[in-house]
């Protein structure tokens, strides 16, 4: 039997239903690191006076169930009509920090930041936007048990942001995230009792695990012609890491490994690490997930026991296995993000997996 499919929609402030069954076509979506992922459908012609109550951008929360279980939820940014049809497109809660600034700096005095845990900023952003008066998407964060031993500012020059800059939450939150072995985040929605709920979950080291579980194979769930790109743009078996400092008072690592193929080498700059044992370990990590010539950009599947659909998380590492006429290919590959695309006339259900080169710790 076919999963059963529901979109509804609240409003943003008081949580109130506006929609218990919006009746969306043509829809897709799904989450992923570090983003809010996003939502699309059309509503038909016939359906178009439920749009300004029950639909309106930039205020309106939507919501994708399927067979009850809460598998997606955001904010409607946009919908213009084009012919018949009305595109309604949505984005995760993290897209709401683009459209608000630090109006009165350092995150209404949380900051300024000397060297701290980066889990912390991306709370405390979250906390002051949520702060302000109709600000409120009660959004939890939840962080890592531990926190993350990477840093962002330090004594000398911690990190701040000042009012007469208004600089945006979601630059600060990307700040957080782009340090090296700093946190990774993704959006995750349940139903608590009778509410949606909304979470920005923060990991560290990482998100996701390694699925010994799950396997995609063509011939087996994968559902379409899937590509290998066989590329030596981004090869290298050696990489060399450059680290604080200047002339031959700079930090250096390089991590070498000979396998049989012609030399190529990579340069990884990293002038904030000041440690020759944690840019080694960036080498080492850094060589490891360059060491791979053969990569698949995305997959399409259908539901299977070998992967149920939502039974991977973001962040997962998954074995792939694609034969055709033009790959062999047989490897694991991490799920950066994942689109839904529900059944819909004769068209199963099918869920798009964007993949990268596996995790790895460089160890």
């Amino acid at each position: 039997m076919a999963p059963a499919y529901r979109y509804f929609t609240t409003d943003a402030l008081t949580g109130e239903v506006l929609a218990h069954d919006l009746p969306l076509s043509g829809v897709s979506y799904g989450p992923e690191r570090n983003g809010p992922g996003q939502l699309r459908g059309v509503l038909e012609p016939r359906w178009a006076h439920l749009a300004p109550s029950q639909a309106e951008a930039g205020t309106v929360l939507l919501w994708a169930e399927r067979d009850q279980r809460l598998m997606w939820g955001g904010l409607i940014w946009h919908s213009k009509p084009e012919g018949d049809q009305l595109p309604i497109e949505a984005a995760g809660f993290s897209s709401y920090p683009t459209k608000r600034f630090d109006l009165h700096g350092n995150l209404g005095g949380r900051g300024p930041y000397p060297g701290v845990d980066p889990c912390k900023v991306i709370a405390d952003a979250w906390a002051y936007l949520q702060e302000q008066p109709d600000g409120d998407l009660g959004v939890h964060v939840d962080l890592p048990p531990g926190g993350c031993p990477a840093r962002l500012g330090n004594a000398e020059h911690p990190y701040i942001t000042k009012e007469w800059e208004a600089p945006a939450i979601s630059g600060v939150i990307r700040d957080a995230t782009a340090l090296d072995g700093g946190p990774e985040w993704t959006e995750v929605v349940a139903w608590e009792g009778e509410r949606p709920g909304r979470r920005i979950v923060v990991a560290w080291p990482r998100l996701g695990t390694r699925r010994e579980d799950l396997y995609f194979a063509s011939g087996v769930n994968i559902a379409e012609p899937t590509p290998v790109t066989s590329s030596a743009d981004d090869y290298a078996q050696v990489v060399i890491a450059l680290g604080a400092g200047d002339g031959s008072a700079k930090v250096r690592a390089t991590d070498a490994v000979r396998d049989g193929r012609l030399r190529l080498e990579h340069v990884l700059d990293r002038p904030s690490v000041t440690d020759p044992t944690t840019l080694a370990q960036i080498a080492r990590a850094e060589r490891a997930r360059r060491q791979q010539p053969a990569t698949v950009d995305e997959i399409t599947v259908v539901d299977h026991p070998a992967a149920p659909i939502g039974s991977w998380q973001v962040g997962d590492d998954v074995q792939v296995s694609i034969h055709d006429q033009w790959a062999d290919f047989s490897g694991w590959c991490r799920i950066t993000a994942w689109t839904l695309h529900p059944a819909e006339g004769d068209k199963p259900e099918t869920a798009t997996l964007r993949l990268d080169r596996p995790y790895t710790t460089g160890a």
